[in-house]
């Protein structure tokens, strides 16, 4: 598959929290831990289990943390 993201990190799926209709899929990378938010229906279609090596792929020209 080829894709036009230049940032992709690969990891272990450590956990998934399945909510009413949105899971979070939470990836170990190299001890970082990165949540990315999908459809419940996503996670059956892509068979995502814990443990599981998985791909994050960002595709965004911002991230932004803010604090009051």
């Amino acid at each position: 598959m080829k894709i036009s993201a230049r940032n992709v990190l690969e990891g272990k799926i450590i956990e998934i929290k399945e909510g009413a209709t949105t899971s979070h899929i939470v990836l170990d990378v190299k001890g970082l831990h990165l949540t990315a938010s999908i459809t419940n229906e996503a996670v059956e279609e892509m068979g995502l289990k814990a443990g599981q090596t998985a791909s994050a792929v960002i595709k965004s020209s911002d991230v932004m943390i803010a604090v009051a």
